[in-house]
């Protein structure tokens, strides 16, 4: 594995974080990412999905935990500008998939950079982007 960018959505960190089954495989892409010297981002939309869904179903300490490893693992977090705004609408529009979904699509695609993902949502737009699934 070369020097690459990746975007992860919030069903592979959420994935992780709760280690769900196959929670294994996210550890693994870090680990791998962390030797080559790669790049972790994460967009301001999935990682506020993120915080919604683990503050619902688990509460605001679990929720902190979560904000805390996401700093701990260095990811870089994605502003939302009004073109990646733009760019996330025309995703929607076309494919049906999640409007948050639409937004790791459009980061990874200005970014130039690989989807982690388990998400099956993501099938319908793999002509688009690379996919790394967990």
């Amino acid at each position: 594995m070369h020097k690459e960018s990746f975007v992860f959505d919030s069903y592979a960190l959420l994935k992780l974080f709760q280690k769900e089954k196959g929670y294994e495989k996210v550890v693994h892409v870090l680990e791998d990412i962390k030797k080559t010297g790669g790049s972790k981002y994460i967009s301001a939309i999935n990682l506020g999905e993120i915080i919604y869904s683990t503050k619902r179903e688990f509460g605001d300490q679990k929720k902190l935990e979560v904000l805390a490893n996401i700093e701990r693992l260095n990811f870089t977090l994605l502003p939302v500008p009004n073109s990646l705004i733009f760019h996330a609408a025309e995703f929607k529009a076309q494919y049906s998939i999640s409007y948050a979904d639409c937004f790791a699509l459009a980061s990874a695609i200005e970014h130039k950079a690989v989807i982690v993902t388990g998400d099956p949502e993501f099938k319908k737009v793999e002509h688009l982007v690379k996919i790394v699934w967990v």
